[in-house]
């Protein structure tokens, strides 16, 4: 039994060795390259604050803005320009980012598009105006959009001058005959103040003063503004009413400066309307503004569209398409509506800056007006940049968050994170 136990012990030795010999060096020559591999981490580790991004530290321990433990900063965005940052994979796919590669505006019909109103046709309006001094007495018109026909009465008016030339007409039609030079001058005088024959000859017939006397319209149309109350002195020559002609309509339009080259006065131009969205209207360009507006950097442009069934209102939203050459086309380029945030003054795009990583740019640009379905680029990109096209507002929170430059961080400052106020009154208090 004692042998046994000998040659069994002997045997557990003999074991034992023989598996230090074999695994002993290679599990020193593993430790010695995990302890390697660490010592090379640990020297290019950073470390951040998840509440404070913008705090980096050689080695963990505590923020000193808000005493939250560090944890490991992303080592992936070495390389990177001052305004590029990264998105991991996950987040991508949970924001379905998606991208494209900028183009010209070759492809897809030959259309340039404008938006515009309907304004009223400014040659058709006519002020109608007093051709004497005095007082209103009474509107027979009392609400804008109404129809007058031409004669119709829309006032009287009580003027202490014209009952005065009232009676030096009747006076002067008794001398008619010993001085007829008299009479002709107060029948003219009167004329010159828009009275007409039969007017005269009904005061020169009955010999009675008219002391409220009526103001008639001059033209038929609709009242687009009343200008005068009952009980508003007025002088001669003073506004009273404008009567516009609606027969006809311009349909105006605003053109971007490097449109205009595209432009020409007679060019056919389709106008829809969202009153009428199933019918097209045919018209030409009639007018093409020389002044540019220096405040949206546009150019007026104008047609004349015919109105005789009342279709058009001034006021309505119209959209007009024109036909492009081919070569003016070849030259533009169309990025979609979801790739451009709108900051008021700014537009801006999210720029892909590298194909193989998921690196991202804000980048500012300047569009012009719809063309194909797209926003037409003025300045900005060039043909072959990748933009986002879907998911663009959270490429814009990542930047904000990252410290970038956003659409409403144009200079790339720090997305508050309510410790700055936090550190701000420690600060003052120090203080």
């Amino acid at each position: 039994m004692k042998k046994n136990s000998i040659y069994i012990g002997l045997a557990v030795l003999v074991g034992l060795l023989a598996g230090y010999l074999i695994f002993g060096n290679s599990s020193d020559e593993i430790t010695a390259e995990e302890h390697h591999h660490s010592q090379e981490t640990a020297a290019t580790q950073m470390w951040t604050c998840s509440m404070d991004p913008q705090v980096m530290q050689p080695e963990p321990g505590d923020c000193p803005i808000c005493g939250m433990d560090l944890i490991p900063a992303e080592s992936d965005s070495e390389g990177l320009s001052i305004g590029e940052f990264k998105m991991t994979k996950n987040a991508m796919a949970l924001a379905g980012i998606q991208t494209i590669k900028v183009g010209s505006g070759g492809s897809g019909d030959n259309t340039l598009k404008l938006s515009g109103t309907i304004e009223e046709n400014e040659k058709a309006v006519a002020t109608q105006a007093s051709y004497f001094d005095g007082r209103i007495e009474k509107l027979f018109v009392n609400f804008k959009g109404e129809e007058v026909r031409n004669g119709q009465q829309l006032a009287t008016i009580y003027s202490p001058e014209l009952v005065s030339a009232q009676q030096e007409l009747i006076t002067a039609a008794s001398l008619k005959e010993s001085q007829p030079s008299l009479y002709k001058a107060v029948r003219n005088k009167l004329k010159l103040w828009k009275l007409s024959e039969k007017q005269i000859e009904n005061i020169e017939r009955s010999g009675q003063v008219q002391e409220n006397f009526p103001v008639y319209a001059n033209v038929s149309g609709t009242v687009s503004e009343i200008m005068v109350e009952a009980g508003d002195y007025v002088k001669k020559g003073s506004a009273l009413f404008k009567i516009a002609d609606l027969g006809t309509v311009w349909a105006v339009f605003d053109a971007y400066e490097n449109q205009v080259s595209q432009l020409r006065e007679g060019q056919q131009i389709e106008i829809i309307t969202k009153s009428y969205p199933d019918k097209k209207f045919d018209a030409k360009i009639s007018f093409i503004d020389p002044v540019l507006n220096s405040s949206t950097r546009t150019i007026e442009v104008r047609a004349v569209l015919q109105n005789a069934k009342g279709l058009f209102k001034p006021g309505m939203f119209v959209a007009g398409t024109l036909e492009l050459s081919a070569d003016k086309k070849e030259d533009m380029i169309i990025i979609p509506e979801s790739a451009v945030l709108w900051t008021g003054e700014r537009s801006v795009v999210y720029l892909k800056t590298s194909a193989e990583d998921r690196t991202f740019e804000m980048r500012e640009v300047m569009v012009g007006d719809i063309v194909n379905g797209g926003y037409q680029v003025l300045s900005g990109l060039q043909i072959g940049d990748e933009i986002v096209t879907n998911g663009t507002f959270t490429i814009d929170a990542a930047a904000q968050l990252k410290g970038k430059k956003s659409m409403m961080n144009e200079d790339g400052e720090k997305a508050m994170t309510g410790h700055e106020g936090h550190q701000s009154m420690q600060d003052d208090k120090i203080e």
